[in-house]
């Protein structure tokens, strides 16, 4: 068979109460991606071409799953609000980018030990 290839994606998922909950994939990680870029939730949801309210749901979910906030946010006044990737959002960052790295690796290798 040609042209097949393999496929998939990897995530990190948190359980309470018997309730698994995705915590962090390769969208939320562009998203705190696009926070620290912009500084902004609105900016970043733009760029991914979502709704801010979903960005935000999906930054609350974030911050709400994680024993610490991944983003801190800043309500509006003379020069607007604002968003920051925390100190623990940029460590979920780094390990999720070379957790990311490593599964594309595995696929790659599990791809060239198919069968012909």
């Amino acid at each position: 068979m040609n042209n097949l290839r393999i496929n998939g994606r990897i995530w990190l998922e948190t359980s309470t109460d018997g309730t698994t909950e995705r915590f962090m994939g390769i969208g939320r990680l562009e998203l705190l991606q696009h926070i620290q870029h912009t500084g902004s939730i609105n900016q970043a949801a733009k760029a991914m071409r979502m709704s801010y309210k979903r960005a935000w749901e999906m930054v609350h979910a974030m911050n709400t799953l994680a024993n610490t906030p991944l983003v801190s946010t800043q309500t509006g006044g003379e020069k607007g609000g604002g968003a920051l990737v925390t100190s623990e959002g940029e460590k979920y960052l780094t390990y999720y980018r070379a957790l990311h790295e490593r599964f594309q690796q595995f696929l790659m290798l599990e791809l060239a030990n198919l069968p012909n």
